[in-house]
């Protein structure tokens, strides 16, 4: 394993415009997922887990909820006098105001970068759930002489794919060709948006390419130089869900029903850490049928759940049908109530009787604090 200082950087509200309403109150990081975590647990624990001690977090906007999710980085062991984690700025260094793409996100904190004396960098979104151990990455990265290691999974596209970097590869994992937002169906090297390179090299090329005026790390690095510098791609062969819209969002939370997915998201070597919130078991009532199903502490079942992942303090009356449906904290769910293909957020209350229905590929969102 590598033994150089790695630091890590994480730009917490990459891909949020894409998530819709789900994101209209918060960043894409703080978004929750399978009952008790939020997406920037699986990057935080993913550089923990790895060694990684000094992590910058560069916000953007709408980040109050994950600055209190967050708070000091101790669930994650990163509140230190020396290093742990930093929560940075959103303004460019241009002082031309919020950043555009994340080559001038990370142009706006290199005071910060120059500053951590590290080797290695690693830089990751945090739209994708999937549990990595980033050192094997980085040992991958120094064998093959590369200059910039991207970590990618091969899968299917569908439809709309806004947002999604796919490669092209030679023999050796070379990485010969950069396609953004590719169209149409079929199979792809779906780039996962984390990438290893040393910290110089990542000061001199955004200092590079930001004074000609680039600001998309993707386009302007990865496609336009992919030429001239040494690209290569990782492999994630275990599981990775890569959260762009709605539906991937609900399709991600369905695959936790799976015993093998939790087993690689969960693996007890490399935890998921996550903030701790001290509550009493979930409560079943004599009426209550559950299967299939996550079902967080602090909840009270007195109806029916099936293939569903329910968040914590949830309450669920009697003869109510919750199948294939996400609800979040706190949102309390009447009787007689039948949901199928639903994302309800925190708070929600639906009254007796209500009956709302979507599909996978169109699951219906309900707002936080709504009543219906």
């Amino acid at each position: 394993m590598a033994e150089h200082k790695t630091m890590g950087i994480i730009i917490a509200s990459g891909h949020s415009e894409a998530m819709g309403e789900l994101t209209a109150r918060r960043t894409i990081a703080s978004v929750p997922v399978g009952g008790r975590y939020r997406l920037i647990d699986f990057t935080l624990s993913n550089m923990v887990n790895s060694g990684i001690r000094d992590v910058g977090i560069i916000t953007r906007s709408n980040y109050q909820s994950l600055m209190d999710h967050l708070g000091s980085g101790r669930e994650w062991d990163l509140a230190r006098k020396i290093g742990g984690m930093v929560l940075l700025p959103p303004f460019s260094r241009s002082g031309s105001g919020i950043y555009r793409g994340s080559l001038e996100a990370i142009a706006g904190v290199l005071p910060y970068i120059k500053s951590v004396n590290a080797k290695y960098v690693v830089i990751s979104d945090t739209n994708v759930m999937a549990n990595i151990d980033l050192r094997k990455i980085i040992d991958y990265h120094i064998q093959r002489e590369a200059d910039i290691t991207c970590v990618y999974r091969h899968g299917t596209l569908h439809g709309d794919n806004r947002d999604i970097i796919s490669f092209g590869l030679a023999g050796d994992g070379r990485i010969t060709d950069t396609s953004i937002v590719p169209s149409g169906n079929g199979e792809a090297n779906v780039f996962l948006n984390m990438m290893v390179m040393e910290r110089q090299l990542l000061i001199k090329l955004v200092s590079e390419v930001s004074s000609h005026g680039g600001y998309s790390f993707s386009k302007d690095v990865l496609q336009d130089r992919v030429d001239r510098l040494r690209l290569y791609g990782y492999h994630q062969q275990e599981y990775a869900a890569r959260i762009e819209d709605l539906p991937s969002y609900m399709a991600a939370n369905m695959d936790l029903l799976d015993a093998s997915v939790r087993a690689q998201l969960y693996p007890r070597e490399r935890p998921i850490y996550t903030k701790i919130r001290d509550e009493v078991p979930a409560k079943y009532g004599l009426s209550a049928q559950v299967s299939n199903s996550l079902v967080a502490d602090g909840c009270i079942i007195e109806g029916q759940v099936e293939n569903s992942v329910i968040f914590r303090g949830v309450r669920i009356g009697r003869g109510a049908v919750i199948r294939n449906s996400i609800v979040m904290q706190g949102s309390v769910i009447g009787g007689n109530v039948s949901l199928d293909y639903i994302i309800a957020d925190k708070n929600v209350t639906i009254r007796d009787g209500r009956k709302l229905a979507g599909y996978l590929t169109y699951p219906v969102y309900l707002p936080k604090d709504i009543t219906i």
